[in-house]
């Protein structure tokens, strides 16, 4: 079922296309490319529940060490408060 409206905002929702990002212990997992509705007033995005699934296989592979990733650079800053 295809979303309509923003559950925070109630803006509009388009097709696009975002990342996903999780840091694990001390490595990043980026999967691009990930086709999702997004609202045109605060930005929030919205995955369909085929892509949530596989989202979670593709880090459940990660997790059972079954993925081959292409290394990125990445830089990691701490606020020290």
């Amino acid at each position: 079922m295809r979303p309509y409206k923003c559950d925070l905002c109630n803006g509009k929702l388009q097709k696009g296309k975002t990342e996903f990002v999780a840091k694990v212990g001390d490595k990043v997992v980026v999967i691009k490319g990930i086709p999702v509705y997004i609202c045109e007033e605060c930005g929030e995005a919205y995955f369909m529940p085929e892509i949530s699934r596989k989202i979670d296989k593709i880090m459940r592979e990660f997790h059972e060490g079954k993925l081959l990733m292409r290394p990125i650079a990445a830089g990691e800053i701490e606020l020290g408060i």
